[in-house]
């Protein structure tokens, strides 16, 4: 019975050794090519799509840790794949978009993407936007304090720290970087956070939102004119980076 139960030990424990796998949904054969040389060269399991039909039925079938999806498709647009794939799938998705396609940007955002990428971009970038999605797929219903680069948030007794000094935030203002905490990493944009805070009728007061991140910025960065930390994605939204090479979290 003993080698049995090794023998299962070492099988479960392989499964969980398996290297992500990454769908990548793209209709231009050479980047395709390009991404499957990036991704199998870092170890990633890859799979891919040249339509975005396919890569619904794709994601269903392989059940990808991550997907990267460019949004123009010959014969449905990126943002329906997101619509599709959200109807029953959670998997982090990061969209490739041309420079030129702001709208469309936020609109995938708002259709449940996680980040974009701008194309052309750097091997580097592509790797360290896939690390933060990729702390997606780790549990952190537990977490209790956030750390980055000078910034402590205590979640469960709401207490804010800047460089080891406590920073009073008023009660929207915390509401903000919890809600940017919840998505560290990730670009949420106007929409999404002014329908969190303010409800679903606010959406269009941009203003209001612009006010209370100067005010967040001018509390918790070191420069607030200069920010390293609440980033803005111009005509997008806000940002949240993560600067600690080490893990952020506390449970």
């Amino acid at each position: 019975m003993k080698p049995q139960k090794f023998e299962q030990s070492e099988a479960m424990n392989k499964e969980r050794q398996m290297p992500h796998a990454v769908l990548v949904i793209d209709d231009e054969p050479q980047m395709l090519k390009l991404l499957r040389l990036i991704l199998e060269t870092k170890g990633y399991r890859v799979y891919v799509a040249a339509k975005g039909e396919e890569g619904i039925l794709e994601a269903a079938q392989r059940r990808p840790d991550l997907i990267i999806l460019d949004l123009l498709l010959p014969d449905i647009s990126g943002i329906t794949v997101i619509q599709r794939i959200r109807e029953w799938s959670q998997v982090p998705i990061l969209v490739l978009s041309a420079v030129d396609q702001e709208k469309e940007k936020v609109q995938a955002l708002d259709s449940g993407a996680d980040d974009y990428l701008t194309k052309p971009f750097g091997d580097e970038e592509l790797m360290a936007r896939m690390r933060v999605l990729f702390r997606r797929l780790q549990p952190q219903e537990c977490l209790q304090v956030f750390r980055t680069d000078g910034l402590e948030v205590d979640l469960v007794h709401r207490r804010v720290f800047f460089n080891k000094k406590e920073v009073h935030l008023t009660a929207t203002e915390y509401s903000i970087l919890r809600l940017l905490i919840r998505h560290a990493g990730k670009v949420l944009t106007h929409r999404q956070i002014l329908q969190e805070i303010w409800g679903p009728h606010s959406v269009e007061q941009i203003h209001y939102l612009r006010v209370y991140m100067a005010r967040l910025r001018e509390k918790i960065e070191e420069n607030s004119v200069q920010p390293k930390l609440l980033l803005t994605e111009p005509g997008i939204g806000y940002r949240l980076m993560i600067l600690d090479p080490a893990d952020t979290a506390s449970k």
